[in-house]
């Protein structure tokens, strides 16, 4: 969230990063909603004052045996008209912060400038692309030969967009978590975590999912929790209203979920198999970090979900979003995009933010500094490390046999207790 002193004195600045975004927001009507609330807040503190006046005038005269009639009906007159901007205050503050929320958060001077992700910069590639000398099948086919999934049967289940994992496709699906969690874990230094899958609406606005995307959520209405779509908003709300020292920072998190997302408006595209599912798995790296180097975990943060993809020899390439194409809450972010042969085209396994400040704001997550002994808002990121559909896919296509078999990567292997998956 920004702050209403920050969109006040940088309006222009505001609105120009917003539409950079893609965003629509009426910054217009808040400041004037916000010269509304300060106005009210002015008359009040001057009637509080008037009141206080009456009140000693009041008791001096009630000493001196005086009548003080007319200071009371006054007092009363005040205090009715304290009450009227006491009310009108509360309902303009909720307006204010509802439409605050709206606001998003403000690109960072590195940030590509373009209306969609055909602006995105390249930064830089790994490995080569795979071509194979026989006829490959995509992860569709592989899947229903060797039995790795049924989406049939899954979406009797649940209906569709929800994967069943079956036989080597469980065990595959199981490595590639533990593989991850204890690579980010052993080798990256993150602390693990295992999150709730539900969160409460506030927790989910800390992270900037709601209110904007509410409609991409799963909602259980009775109790007003939200599935989650990443573990993001779970660990990042793990110091909501806390205080940490200068000490601390930064803090690591990696953390498994399940990750729920409705994908509304997008049925009909990309939908086959696993490459857009309403449940899948992924860990999820989150860091606490000092304003003045967030920008250098950032990129250790890259860092560390490139060494997922290369210690599987997965060829891939790293991107800078453009503004259009970066999300609302993120300040900067990095795309990681895996090869998928079969399929041809290069898919987004990881998305690495820094949102600067932005979730701190509405989390109320600072910390003290030492110079001064003064708090201040954290730096928060997360990156995926990485979600598993696509990777799957990327896997399956890249290290299918001409025999049907399945070679399972180095990396991979002490997990599978094996160095290949069988044809049928």
């Amino acid at each position: 969230m920004l702050s209403l002193k920050y969109i006040r004195e940088h309006r222009e600045k505001v609105m120009t990063s917003a539409a950079h975004k893609n965003v629509v927001v009426d910054i217009d009507e808040l400041i004037k909603m916000d010269e509304d609330r300060r106005v009210i807040i002015g008359e009040t503190e001057t009637l509080k004052a008037e009141r206080n006046r009456a009140s000693q005038a009041i008791s001096l005269k009630k000493r001196q045996g005086e009548n003080a009639d007319d200071d009371i009906q006054r007092m009363r007159q005040v205090s009715e008209q304290i009450k009227d901007l006491d009310n009108r205050l509360k309902s303009i503050e909720v307006d204010l912060f509802n439409l605050q929320l709206y606001v998003p958060n403000i690109i960072h001077e590195s940030v590509p400038l373009g209306k969609d992700e055909s602006a995105n910069q390249f930064i830089r590639e790994w490995g080569q692309q795979t071509v194979h000398s026989f006829k490959a099948m995509d992860h569709l086919e592989i899947g229903e030969a060797l039995q790795l999934f049924d989406f049939k049967r899954s979406s009797r289940m649940s209906g569709s967009g929800f994967p069943l994992f079956t036989g080597w496709g469980a065990k595959l699906e199981r490595s590639l978590i533990n593989f991850m969690l204890d690579l980010h874990i052993e080798k990256h230094g993150y602390q693990e975590l295992f999150p709730p899958f539900l969160t409460t609406r506030s927790a989910t606005i800390t992270t900037g999912q709601l209110p904007k995307f509410e409609e991409d959520m799963y909602h259980v209405n009775e109790d007003d929790l939200f599935l989650i779509s990443t573990a993001e908003i779970p660990v990042t709300n793990i110091y909501k209203d806390e205080i940490l020292t200068e000490d601390d920072l930064p803090i690591k998190f990696a953390a498994y979920s399940a990750c729920f997302r409705r994908e509304a408006g997008s049925y009909g595209k990309d939908t086959r198999g696993l490459l857009r599912v309403h449940q899948f798995n992924k860990v999820e790296m989150v860091k606490f970090a000092h304003p003045d180097n967030s920008y250098d975990e950032l990129e250790t943060l890259v860092k560390d979900a490139e060494d997922v993809l290369q210690a599987l020899g997965l060829h891939y390439r790293v991107l800078a979003l453009a503004s259009g194409d970066l999300s609302f809450s993120a300040a900067k972010c990095y795309d990681l995009e895996v090869w998928a042969p079969a399929y041809g085209k290069y898919l987004e396994v990881s998305s690495c933010s820094n949102f600067e400040d932005f979730q701190a704001r509405r989390g109320n997550i600072r910390y003290r500094r030492k110079s001064d002994n003064q708090v201040d808002f954290v730096h928060t990121l997360n990156g995926s490390g990485v979600a598993t559909p696509r990777l799957m896919i990327a896997l399956l296509e890249t290290y299918q046999q001409a025999d049907g078999s399945i070679r399972i990567p180095e990396a991979l292997q002490p997990y599978m207790k094996t160095d290949i998956i069988p044809s049928i």
